[in-house]
């Protein structure tokens, strides 16, 4: 199983950026699929979560600026509005299927950059 983002870029404070990623290959149907994301020097941190049939989140610090969606149950978008500064980071695509001993998949990493 292959994960597959696109749509990083560079954009300035205030815009938008749509990413998306596809799983390539069989996957468990019953799965959540996230996004995570880590800036220069700090920890990868998880940014939103869609489970199939399940409510998608997204964590405070993009609370009403981000939002996750499931066009199905091999892809996954993310709408990022009012960028700034601070959400420069590479962010990664993670499957994680929901059955016992479930593997977990990640994807390579788009870099989001926005200018101030």
């Amino acid at each position: 199983v292959q994960l597959a983002e696109s749509g990083g870029g560079l954009v300035q404070a205030g815009g938008a950026l749509n990413l998306s990623c596809v799983a390539f290959g069989s996957i468990f149907s019953a799965n959540a699929m996230a996004w995570y994301r880590q800036a220069p020097g700090k920890q990868r941190e998880v940014v939103a979560v869609s489970v199939t049939g399940g409510t998608p989140r997204v964590v405070d610090a993009v609370q009403g600026r981000f939002i996750i969606s499931r066009d199905n149950a091999k892809k996954t978008t993310l709408q990022m509005h009012s960028l700034n500064p601070e959400d420069t980071a590479v962010y990664y695509c993670n499957l994680r299927e929901l059955r016992s001993g479930g593997p977990t998949y990640w994807g390579q990493g788009t870099q989001v950059t926005v200018s101030s």
